[in-house]
């Protein structure tokens, strides 16, 4: 077992004062928590452009990247496979950056993030009444197993096609419901012969 910051560097988002605003011509976009659905999905083309004024110099994302949302109901860890422009994480994430990835892989690092054992150590610790959080220090602490590399493909890999096949199966629900939607609109509709 190993704690969470002997394998990363943790960043924390970029310290907006208040509502992002929106500028078209800006320099970033910025994830925000609206942005991000477990357990790998980011809504590009939903990010806020906006300008970066703050003094601090931003932690840019980068592909291999992984976010970690410290906020809210459910702690979860969102991997980037890539960044398709200049973007930045609001102060509701932690950015966490694998040392080595010979070591560990960012995508396994997420995986194991989601998982039981992690979740039931941030949500014993998150802290809050109103809207529980997870500190960074007890982000730092939280205690990951690294397997060899190709248990790790392994696990991603399983991870991944469970998730392609509970994709399919939404698809093939929504297309269900909605050709019993034009079903009924024809049978039930005044204006038919099915209504004779």
């Amino acid at each position: 077992m190993y704690p969470l910051s002997q394998l990363v560097d943790i960043f924390s988002g970029y310290p907006f004062r208040g509502k992002i605003p929106h500028i078209t011509d800006g320099d970033a976009r910025v994830i925000q928590m609206k942005d991000v659905d477990e357990p790998d999905k980011i809504y590009w083309d939903d990010l806020v452009n906006t300008k970066l004024t703050g003094r601090r110099q931003p932690d840019w994302l980068q592909a291999g990247d992984v976010i970690f949302l410290l906020r809210g109901n459910r702690f979860f860890a969102v991997h980037i496979d890539n960044v398709p422009f200049p973007a930045v994480i609001s102060p509701h994430f932690f950015l966490l950056r694998v040392r080595d990835q010979s070591n560990i892989l960012p995508k396994f690092l997420a995986w194991q993030i989601n998982q039981n054992p992690a979740q039931r150590y941030l949500n014993g610790s998150a802290e809050g009444s109103v809207q529980a959080s997870v500190r960074k220090a007890v982000l730092e602490l939280l205690p990951l197993v690294v397997p060899s590399i190709e248990k790790q493909k392994l696990a991603v890999n399983m991870a991944e096609a469970a998730q392609a096949e509970a994709e399919t199966y939404r698809r093939l629900i929504t297309n269900r419901e909605q050709l019993l939607k034009s079903v009924a609109s024809k049978i039930l509709s005044p204006n038919t012969e099915g209504a004779n």
